[in-house]
């Protein structure tokens, strides 16, 4: 069962794609199986994570993005994920009328899915699910996040670049940025750029952006030779140093399209940076240490919740050091242990 689906969401068969990415989401049995054979097949799409405060136009912007897009002719993915209901860990806002630009359209594959409580907004699933949409053959990946805040930082762990709209008039949100967000962002969006503000938004924007350039002179050393513009980021690397990217500021009205040019171009100059100066590879390959890691923390975890039940359950093991009849330290190292040795067993 699982080839065939594999052999029908290589041959782009839509209905193979949605049931494979309905398998990962669930964590169906047989999902390692399907996203294992999966991987010989990606590498190729381009992703792009699309984050920002709520309000900020990320819907309607992926929407025209993707109409954008497929005008070029090339075909689109969309993931978006939604806040996890708390009671059944499925998407709130699974059934929401989005795409208003490309119904049916069948080269852009939209897909709802839940951010399930994982810090960053993003799941392990998401991570699968692009990987589904790259084995297919997207040539772009769109991934809309929850919405920014100091734990939406795994986009940048999954998407080549990351694009962060913020709407205009938000001086909180901008000095919200400064907190972590603009460590993230490859690039700024200042969308409803018609509305009273906008102007100051990006003016703020730029001064906090200026700042950074000059922090960053100082730490390395190369005071004075940093770009000077305060007309916000070139978009391209710095002058003196082409493993830099300075992140650009554009301004859209998503509604409209107003500004999309620009952003279609700003995102195209970010992958030229990032094959020239071969941050695209290392990208990949601190993506994947990211997911080694983060698969070894959840099976390590389900283990130990096995292990942990068939000795009788966490209650009791409580109960005992309520009782002062051992202490968490020793109950840590008591279910441990027997799995430490093993593993050093193996490893001789």
């Amino acid at each position: 069962m699982t080839e065939q689906l594999i052999e029908d969401l290589l041959a782009g068969k839509h209905r193979a794609l949605a049931r494979t990415i309905t398998k990962i989401e669930d964590r169906s049995p047989g999902y390692r199986d399907l996203v294992s054979a999966l991987h010989e097949h990606t590498g190729h799409a381009d992703v792009i994570g699309i984050t920002g405060s709520p309000g900020a136009g990320k819907s309607t912007l992926v929407d025209k993005l993707a109409e954008a897009y497929r005008n070029q002719g090339q075909t689109v993915g969309v993931i978006a994920i939604d806040p996890s209901s708390p009671f059944t860990g499925g998407a709130v806002l699974g059934d929401r009328i989005r795409m208003a630009s490309n119904v049916g359209d069948m080269d852009v594959f939209f897909r709802s899915m839940s951010a399930r409580g994982t810090l960053g907004g993003l799941s392990t699933a998401t991570t699968d699910a692009v990987k589904a949409l790259d084995a297919f053959g997207k040539d772009k990946i769109l991934i809309e996040t929850v919405g920014a805040g100091q734990n939406e930082v795994d986009i940048v762990k999954t998407a080549d670049t990351v694009a962060v709209l913020v709407p205009p008039a938000s001086g909180d949100d901008v000095q919200m940025l400064k907190a972590g967000i603009l460590e993230i962002a490859d690039l700024f969006v200042v969308n409803k750029a018609d509305l009273d503000g906008a102007d100051r938004t990006v003016q703020e924007l730029r001064e906090m952006l200026e700042m950074r350039r000059n922090d960053l002179a100082v730490a390395t050393g190369h005071h004075g030779t940093v770009e000077t513009d305060t007309g916000g980021g070139s978009g391209t690397g710095d002058a003196d140093d082409e493993t830099v990217w300075d992140p650009p500021i554009v301004e859209t009205v998503a509604k409209t399209g107003d500004g999309l040019e620009d952003l279609l171009a700003a995102f195209a100059d970010h992958r030229t940076f990032l094959e020239a100066s071969g941050q695209l590879v290392e990208k990949e390959r601190d993506r994947y240490a990211s997911e080694i890691r983060a698969l070894i923390r959840e099976d390590t975890a389900a283990l130990l919740a096995d292990e942990i039940e068939a000795r009788g359950g966490m209650e009791q093991f409580v109960d005992r050091v309520a009782d002062r009849e051992t202490d968490p330290y020793a109950v840590a190292d008591e279910i441990v242990g027997p799995i430490v040795d093993c593993v050093e067993s193996q490893r001789h």
